[in-house]
């Protein structure tokens, strides 16, 4: 099977190009797209296959839960439980952008796609192209990067092809990406207004702890 590498509009993605990336995630299908930050891995959460499928092309380890791109704010309150203020003070501030909350996974989540944690690590990505797609799947879309095991992050679609070649089946070249730095990860999966970061990336991390001084 040849990959298919289909061109969208970063910004103003065409409705009937949308179209066919949805048609393919729902199909079971893994789909590398840009994202704010790197190319990533989109597959259907509620598909085990699907999600599956990005375990064994990454060779992942199967204790690591899947990111989730959401499409706003209040999707996060139907896949998660027990937010607190710390997720409202850091969503309004940051989202949409480089963001990824680790938050209560809530019932409608397999335990798969958090690799029985428990926890589901969230964003509202800072793109129009993923947000269409979300919007358009009715669900969220898994994020993890578009790269083998040891291999750096892809800022463009031809560094997707040269690392996968023909084992993903839709390629969405909408460009290079806006940055070439991961995201900020906080864990706020203690509960009580408790944080912690886990991995320093676009947004400092004295950002996040100026913005949860109100917390205080």
């Amino acid at each position: 099977m040849n990959a298919e590498t289909l061109r969208i509009h970063p910004d103003e993605p065409e409705p009937h190009l949308v179209a066919q990336v949805v048609s393919s995630l729902n199909a079971g299908h893994v789909v590398a797209l840009p994202t704010d930050t790197f190319y990533g891995l989109a597959v259907d959460p509620v598909n085990l296959h699907a999600v599956d499928r990005i375990y064994e092309l990454k060779s992942r380890a199967q204790h690591k839960p899947l990111s989730l791109l959401i499409g706003d704010i209040s999707q996060a309150y139907e896949l998660a439980r027990s937010i607190d203020t710390a997720f409202d003070l850091l969503a309004e501030r940051f989202w949409p952008g480089p963001l990824t909350l680790i938050v209560k996974a809530g019932s409608k989540l397999p335990l798969r796609v958090t690799a029985n944690t428990g926890n589901v690590a969230i964003r509202v990505p800072d793109s129009p192209l993923c947000r269409e797609v979300v919007k358009g799947l009715g669900l969220p879309i898994t994020a993890t990067s578009a790269n083998l095991q040891g291999m750096p992050e892809c800022t463009y679609a031809g560094g997707v092809r040269d690392q996968f070649g023909d084992k993903i089946p839709l390629i969405v070249d909408a460009g290079p990406t806006a940055r070439s730095v991961g995201t900020t990860i906080v864990d706020l999966s203690g509960g009580g207004n408790s944080w912690m970061i886990l991995r320093e990336g676009a947004i400092p991390t004295h950002e996040i702890a100026l913005t949860l001084q109100k917390l205080a």
